[in-house]
C-alpha cells in the first residue's frame, strides 16, 4: 500500500457536509468531498466528468490534526440572488462558519501508485486554482509536499510518523481516519459533482489519537 500525504493551511478554511440554505457549516476537519474537488482541480477534472472523478473515489483518506482550527462566522447579505424558481430576491442573509488558522495533514492511501503519482505531480503544478473549501480561501502554504508520496506505507503508520507540519505543546494529535467499520457515519463520499447529478454517499470514520513525540514535534 502507498500514501500520498498533502498540507492543507490557510487563515481561513471551510469544509462543509451539512450546509441548507443560509446556514453553512465546516466541519472540524476538511471532509472527503471537498479533498477530492481540490485533488479534480489539481488534474483538471471537469465537475461534469463522473468517470475522471470515480477513480479518485477510492482513495483511502484519513486526516491528522497538526493544529485545531478556531470556529468563526461571517454574517452575509447579499442582493438580487436568483432563486430556484428564477425569480430574483432582493437581499438574502446567510450565516458562513469556517475554521481560522487550522492546519492539517492529509493522507490519501491507495495500492494505485501512477495515480498517487499524477495526483502528487499535478499538486505541484495545477490545472486550475486551489482552495480550500470556499474560492476565496486559499492555501497559505503549498498543498504540495516534496516527499509525500510515501511509497510502501500505510495510511496509519504515514500520518503517525511525518513530521508535525506547525509548532505544537500538544501530547496528542487527532486523526480522523476511513474504516469501513468506524461508529461515525458521514455523508461526504461524492459519487458525482455534476450541477445535474450531484450525489454523496454515506463512508465511515474513527477517530484516533497519535502521540505527538511519535507524530515527531517540530523543532523551537
Amino acid at each position: 500500500m502507498n500514501t500520498l500525504l498533502i498540507r492543507l493551511s490557510a487563515p481561513m478554511q471551510s469544509w462543509g457536509t451539512q450546509s441548507r440554505f443560509t446556514v453553512r457549516d465546516t466541519g472540524l476537519e476538511p471532509s472527503k468531498s471537498g479533498v477530492l474537488g481540490l485533488l479534480c482541480a489539481a488534474l483538471g477534472i471537469d465537475r461534469e466528468d463522473d468517470d475522471g472523478l470515480q477513480p479518485l473515489t477510492e482513495l483511502r483518506m484519513g486526516v491528522r490534526v497538526d493544529r485545531e482550527g478556531l470556529l468563526q462566522v461571517d454574517y452575509h447579505t447579499a442582493k438580487d440572488v436568483r432563486m430556484a424558481n428564477g425569480k430574483i430576491k432582493g437581499t438574502e442573509l446567510s450565516n458562513r462558519y469556517y475554521l481560522a488558522n487550522a492546519v492539517f495533514l492529509v493522507g490519501l492511501e491507495s495500492d494505485n501508485l501512477p495515480l498517487l503519482e499524477r495526483i502528487q505531480a499535478a499538486l505541484q503544478k495545477p490545472v486550475w486554482a486551489l482552495f480550500l473549501g470556499r474560492k476565496a480561501f486559499v492555501p497559505s502554504e503549498s498543498v504540495w509536499l516534496e516527499d509525500g508520496l510515501q511509497k510502501g506505507e500505510t495510511l496509519e503508520a504515514a500520518l503517525q510518523s511525518y513530521l508535525c507540519l506547525c509548532k505544537t505543546e500538544k501530547e496528542k494529535l487527532r486523526v480522523v481516519l476511513e474504516d469501513k467499520d468506524g461508529s461515525i457515519v458521514r455523508s461526504d463520499q461524492p459519487l458525482s459533482f455534476s450541477r445535474e447529478r450531484r450525489k454523496f454517499a454515506p463512508r465511515r470514520v474513527r477517530v484516533d489519537f497519535v502521540p505527538a513525540s511519535k507524530a515527531i514535534k517540530e523543532a523551537i
